[in-house]
């Protein structure tokens, strides 16, 4: 791995918006700091691809993720708290400060890990979430716990370095790692990258980036996605959870360099992990979202075991829609409140008959977002298991989800080369996204520019392309009063649509962008029976978690702020940190851009 800097290289940016009486003006240039290239790895014998000759071979190809990215600093700075969220699905709306940064939670409330109670108030709604301190010192630095604790904390089984596993082919660390340990800044930037067969540990402050801390090399598995615990995290001890594409699970430390698998050889189920995330401040609990339209609960601490349907122990009220005769949207195979409760899974629940490709956690906790490749955004209370809301796409899956750090805003992108913005008090999508000219890899909100009243965020895609978004509320027009719903045949194949405004919307106006014609009917089957996993022959008037596809023409449509061809193969990853903008591609490549 090689590191250039180029000044040379920058982002320009300079453009003003109108919206009405509002100007919103920016103007910087982000440079290039840092220009990392992640180091090769060799195909595995058993992975080179023979041709075939069969002109029909349907064999799939091991799935890959690119490179994706977990950024950890363990004693943030105390100068900008983080907004408080609001805890409810219709929130008030609230003023925020317009410097904002991670505050490690408390550790002086209560544990959210699963013990002998801890289920009931899980189910009930008693899920802990991050603490937001108000600048204080002592709500601030509750991530940095006591070196004695730290010592009692569970790690993992294995050892990586003295174990003889087939699925750990090498690990590389670094000369004298523990010394460098020691004596680097505690409020430097450290990552977590994984790319083809590796997963690297990088130190962004250190003056030799080039050498990673710990590179792994995995046998014939590929990581797909992988986090850190924020919740845990502590200068001598991180808990990292990877998730792959042979369906197994791995929770590795890296300072001990000890792992455990979970899942193994597919117990639990038997599809790769897509994404995978820490339930917000525990310290055991993660969710991974698989290839088959499954969410899983798991316990980093427990064996596992194969689930047991328990459709008798289960609660009526969690998994039966209230609001139409319909199936449940939510198939739950185990609940939260199940009594058996001493292996893993902790929890299943059936949301997609395809694959979940992203999923985010509101920032109090209690609300998660799904986007799957059926096309639908979900959005569900996660200790209720109930599914609060339902979208669909403009066309095509969605890739990517993200909250706004004031819990209002959601945002998607996907195979329709748009980024949406949903708000989540009104239950409404308030603005598409225009400028991507090939599918949205990912996207992210700018903490640090996001006030409460304007948002910041970002987008990369397989364009290659960097966008920059800015929108206020003022700058997003309501719609007009129209609305619709869809009726389908007897047979569910082709679908009609009923206006129940007399001003019935141009065919024109469901062009998609960038030069996509897409007829009326095209996305209208995202909301079908099939997609949606229900079994009914039409849509129920009353249903108000389906939410029906909104036209172009009654959407506002957003311009970028800044849009820049940054790498020459597809970017996977954007991040936004105080000083700078963080963005990696498929091939391995690790971009930070300065901010103005």
């Amino acid at each position: 791995m090689s590191i250039t800097f180029n000044l040379a290289k920058v982002i320009n940016q300079s453009v003003v918006l109108k919206s009405g009486v509002n100007t919103y003006t920016e103007t910087g240039m982000y440079t290039l700091r840092d220009d990392m290239i992640m180091g090769a790895v060799a195909t595995h014998p058993a992975e080179l691809h023979t041709p075939s000759t069969n002109v029909l071979d349907t064999k799939p190809i091991p799935p890959t993720a690119g490179t994706q990215l977990s950024v950890i600093i363990v004693a943030p700075t105390l100068s900008s708290p983080r907004p408080k969220p609001s805890g409810a699905h219709h929130v008030a709306k609230s003023s925020i400060p317009t410097s904002i940064s991670e505050i490690p939670h408390d550790s002086s409330q209560p544990g959210s890990e699963l013990g002998p109670n801890s289920l009931t108030n899980l189910a009930s709604g008693n899920l802990r979430a991050f603490v937001f301190g108000d600048g204080s010192a002592s709500a601030s630095q509750t991530g940095v716990k006591d070196s004695k604790e730290v010592l009692k904390r569970r790690k993992p089984k294995s050892s990586m370095t003295k174990s003889g596993s087939s699925f750990v082919s090498r690990v590389v660390t670094q000369d004298g790692l523990s010394k460098r340990l020691q004596e680097r800044a505690a409020d430097g930037i450290m990552i977590f990258a994984n790319t083809s067969r590796s997963l690297q540990w990088l130190d962004l402050s250190a003056q030799k980036k080039t050498d990673p801390l710990t590179k792994v090399l995995f046998t014939r598995a590929h990581p797909l996605c992988h986090e850190a615990n924020q919740a845990t995290k502590h200068t001598s001890h991180l808990d990292v959870i990877l998730g792959f594409s042979t369906a197994d699970i791995m929770w590795y430390e890296p300072f001990s360099q000890k792992y455990t698998r979970i899942n193994k050889n597919g117990m639990v189920n038997p599809t790769p992990a897509a994404r995978i995330k820490w339930v917000p401040g525990s310290e055991n609990l993660f969710v991974a979202a698989h290839f088959d339209g499954q969410l899983v609960v798991y316990d980093k601490d427990r064996d596992d075991a194969s689930i047991i349907a328990e459709e008798e122990h289960l609660d009526s009220s969690l998994n039966i829609d209230q609001f139409s005769k319909r199936q449940p949207r939510i198939q739950v195979k185990k609940s939260l409140l199940s009594t058996n409760q001493k292996t893993n899974p902790v929890a299943v629940w059936k949301l997609s008959k395809q694959r979940i490709n992203d999923l985010s956690f509101s920032p109090d906790g209690r609300f998660l977002a799904t986007a799957a490749e059926d096309g639908c955004l979900r959005v569900m209370d996660f200790a209720k298991e109930t599914l609060l809301d339902l979208y669909s796409s403009y066309y095509g899956g969605l890739t990517c989800v993200s909250w706004s750090p004031d819990g209002r805003y959601i945002l998607t992108g996907g195979q329709d080369d748009l980024v949406s913005i949903w708000s989540f008090e009104d239950r409404a999508l308030v603005a598409r996204c225009v400028g991507h000219r090939s599918w949205v890899s990912a996207v992210s909100f700018d903490a640090w520019r996001c006030d409460g009243r304007s948002y910041r965020f970002g987008s990369v895609g397989e364009d290659c392309r960097l966008i920059l978004w800015d929108f206020s509320e003022g700058m997003l027009h309501r719609p007009r009063a129209v609305s619709f719903q869809i009726v389908f045949s007897a047979r569910g194949a082709v679908p009609d649509t009923v206006y129940k405004a007399s001003i019935r919307p141009s065919m024109s106006s469901y062009a998609a962008p960038g030069n996509h014609e897409a007829p009326l009917h095209a996305n209208l089957s995202l909301v079908d029976n099939e997609r949606n996993g229900v079994e009914s022959n039409g849509a129920d008037p009353q249903d108000d978690i389906s939410h029906a596809i909104e036209p172009r023409a009654h959407v506002s449509m957003l311009p970028p702020v800044m849009s820049k061809e940054v790498d020459d193969h597809a970017l996977s990853w954007i991040g936004f940190e105080e000083d700078c903008i963080m963005t990696a591609c498929r091939g391995g490549h690790i971009r930070v851009w300065n901010r103005p």
